[in-house]
């Protein structure tokens, strides 16, 4: 196998594997118990990491696929997802936060050719690093929690500029912002 051939399937390898990754978490949560889980933690972080990767050498090398564009954001709803249920079920974050992580990833904008915001992924980094840092805090540690609740105000400044680029393409035909030069 030649190295552009490699090269193209490296981010959707990357994608495939936070999708393995949700099964080996969730073990990894559980095991810990009551206290900081600090395995499913740090799987949680690489995943948040592969999130970032995969998109980046996609862009970089030029290799975007279908694939990626539907299975990487599957991957990191179902995640943080994932994470949400869990860490709701076991009282380590309040009910309205894990509905509210859970609704803004199930109800993010789909069916229209929206680019991802720079908000949008601020508040999915910020997502990922408040729970992944409820996972490896004591419970009841307040800072995770208050960044959890910046990440979901994030969450929905980026929504509401997804539904209005959404809303103006079925409305203005194209999203309103400037044409990019060549």
């Amino acid at each position: 196998m030649s190295w552009p051939e490699i090269r193209r399937s490296i981010p959707n390898a990357l994608t495939i594997a936070r999708f393995v990754a949700i099964p080996v978490f969730v073990w990894l949560y559980l095991e810990a118990g009551d206290g900081p889980a600090w395995g499913a933690g740090v799987f949680f972080a690489a995943a948040a990491l592969t999130d970032q990767l995969d998109g980046y050498l996609a862009r970089r090398w030029q290799v975007e696929s279908r694939f990626g564009t539907v299975a990487d954001p599957l991957a990191d709803r179902l995640m943080i997802g994932t994470a949400a249920i869990l860490m709701l079920a076991t009282g380590r974050i309040p009910i309205l936060a894990a509905l509210v992580v859970l609704g803004y990833k199930i109800l993010s904008p789909g069916g229209y050719d929206l680019e991802v915001t720079f908000l949008g992924k601020t508040a999915t980094w910020v997502l990922y690093a408040s729970l992944g840092f409820v996972l490896v805090t004591a419970e009841g540690t307040t800072w995770p929690l208050v960044l959890l609740w910046i990440g979901i105000a994030l969450s929905f400044g980026a929504g509401a500029q997804y539904a209005l680029r959404a809303w103006r393409q079925v409305h203005g035909g194209r999203d309103s912002r400037p044409e990019r030069e060549p």
